[in-house]
């Protein structure tokens, strides 16, 4: 049995959480068992678990102590951080924050909740052009999403695009009911569903309305010259070399690009290449561009997520 002594209470309330469920999460992450006696907590189990399990019952101490408000679902994104590198800082991912305006009107902060994610924000950051290549549930169109209406609230842009591939996932869109617009919403939804996560649906609609927000498919921005904008290129892998090269060349002065995709899940037909894996090869070791690359350790999503990840990726490596 291994003890650890603290000595604010008042910290180690938020630390144990309501019922002492972060503990109980802990315990469920981990595979370890906790007990607590006071503001002592004792930890069994796998002696390396275990030791990771009171490192990351200590950093997350100092993060309360520092007013980071803790939830159940951090101590879990925790535990797989220190899990895969010991000597990753929970200090130093979880106390970077992008602030925005929230759904009501206040300001509040997103933070990345991996050592991915953090690497993830300083790229875009850093670079005016970042690609983000991983699984789904790894916050690539999210975390692009809320820098953009960072940088947007902050004046360093005046705009923001949003871009996506039309591709024909299935079924083509001449038999899609409509006029070409109406065709290809359904392929541009989930851009609008990232933003209402972020911003509120009247919000939404006025920054749409006034252009200071815009949405379109990526056939689209043919021609055209972006400036002074934050433009995201989403589920970039459904892009072709050619519209790759077209999307980037777009870029104006004063503006950033953010790509995202996953080369695990294309949908381009026959045998044409996808665009984002092309350009990982070419434009490597360019100035000014950032790669990211996340894998499961980085999903923020349902904690299957992760495994069907891994299960996927365990798959396709028995069957090569």
């Amino acid at each position: 049995m291994y003890k650890l002594n603290f000595a604010d209470t008042g910290v180690i309330q938020s630390l144990f959480g309501e019922s002492c469920e972060n503990l109980k999460q802990l315990e469920e992450s981990a595979g370890v068992v906790i007990n607590t006696r006071g503001t002592t907590v004792m930890v069994e189990g796998d002696p390396v678990k275990v030791e990771i399990a009171l490192d990351v019952l200590r950093e997350l101490y100092d993060l309360v102590a520092a007013g980071y408000p803790l939830f159940v679902a951090d101590v879990d994104y925790a535990w797989r951080i220190k899990s895969a590198d010991a000597g990753a800082g929970l200090k130093e991912i979880f106390l970077d924050k992008v602030y925005i305006r929230g759904k009501d009107g206040r300001r509040r902060f997103i933070s990345p909740k991996s050592r991915g994610q953090k690497y993830y924000i300083d790229a875009i950051r850093r670079h005016d052009i970042v690609f983000a290549v991983g699984p789904a549930g790894t916050g690539k169109t999210y975390l692009a999403m809320a820098m953009a209406i960072a940088a947007l609230r902050e004046h360093q842009v005046e705009r923001i695009i949003l871009t996506r591939p039309a591709v024909e996932a299935g079924e083509r869109l001449g038999f899609l009911p409509g006029d070409l617009l109406e065709k290809i919403d359904p392929y541009l939804r989930p851009l609008y569903d990232a933003l209402h996560d972020i911003v509120s649906f009247d919000k939404t609609r006025e920054m749409l309305d006034k252009g200071i927000i815009e949405v379109a498919p990526l056939a689209f921005m043919r021609g055209r010259t972006l400036n002074d904008a934050f433009v995201i290129l989403d589920e970039a892998q459904n892009s072709t070399n050619e519209q790759m090269k077209m999307f980037l060349t777009r870029l104006g002065f004063g503006s950033k690009a953010v790509v995202t995709g996953d080369v695990t899940q294309t949908d381009l037909p026959g045998e044409r290449q996808s665009g984002l894996v092309t350009v990982q090869k070419i434009l490597k070791g360019v100035k000014g561009i950032g790669f990211c690359h996340l894998t499961e350790v980085d999903v923020v999503r349902h904690p299957l997520v992760q495994k069907i990840i891994a299960a996927y990726d365990r798959y396709d490596r028995e069957k090569n």
